[in-house]
């Protein structure tokens, strides 16, 4: 299949380091307050406030703690805990630590019942077919150097598995994980966080779908290049319609055509 690279410009990165470890996407991942390892502990910490294992108001634990207990330096913890403040999440008390901010009371973060049968399958990529266009037209508006970066990444990891004629649902959910990221909006973070078993099991559905005809896995493939061509270019609304043509293409793909009857 064809590598199709996106050309350089000043407002415009490559899409993909083709070589890897000397790049410019690479450069991007690891600037200061943007490196896996701190997005990591962000989403540990964002998801604990966001299901109240922290309340409003409550000191988290110390840097020294937090770094012993998710293994990462302290400087780690310090850019994560920047990015919490940055987001009006956390606060901080001079000589005291950083403490939850006190959010109304139902913005906290709930749960999605777990997938039993088909039909929550297809009510789930309902859901999807809801929320991630919005997502990709956020994401084309707002996304930075290391959020489309981050997208690239999930792609690449895509690309390798078709050339070895291979489905990864897991680069898949990071691919779309990661526009919902590049939106700044940690309230559809959240739900993607929510609904990504959800999710996961209704890839792995559409990746058995996908066995067999190469043709389909390239074609798939040249769906997710799309949405990160329009996101990409920050055509927003270009992005938000390919991306609801998409999902409704790995539905249709899952159930071949034949969409449950949901009425009550």
């Amino acid at each position: 299949m064809d590598k199709r690279n996106a050309a350089t410009t000043d407002t415009e990165p490559p899409l993909i380091n083709q070589s890897r470890g000397s790049g410019s996407l690479d450069g991007i991942a690891d600037r200061p307050g943007r490196t896996p390892l701190v997005q990591r502990v962000y989403h540990i910490l964002l998801t604990k406030i966001s299901r109240g294992d922290y309340l409003a108001d409550e000191k988290l634990p110390g840097e020294h703690e937090l770094a012993s207990t998710l293994l990462v330096s302290r400087p780690i913890i310090r850019e994560a805990l920047k990015l919490l403040r940055d987001e009006g999440l956390i606060y901080s008390r001079q000589g005291a630590g950083s403490f939850v901010k006190k959010l109304a009371e139902d913005t906290r973060n709930i749960g999605y019942s777990p997938v039993e049968t088909i039909a929550d399958i297809q009510r789930c990529y309902e859901l999807r077919m809801s929320i991630e266009p919005d997502h990709a037209y956020y994401a084309a508006l707002r996304w930075n150097e290391p959020a489309l970066a981050k997208i690239a990444a999930a792609l690449e990891l895509m690309r390798d598995a078709v050339q070895l004629f291979l489905h990864r649902d897991d680069a898949d959910y990071n691919f779309h994980y990661a526009i919902s990221q590049a939106t700044n909006n940690h309230f559809y973070v959240l739900s993607m966080q929510s609904l990504r078993d959800h999710i996961s099991i209704g890839m792995k559905f559409h990746g058995v779908s996908l066995a067999g005809p190469e043709a389909m896995l390239a074609d798939v493939f040249a769906e997710h290049q799309l949405i990160f061509d329009a996101i990409r270019r920050r055509e927003a609304e270009a992005a938000r319609d390919i991306m609801h043509r998409h999902l409704k293409r790995s539905r249709d793909r899952v159930f071949e055509g034949r969409i449950l009857d949901l009425s009550l």
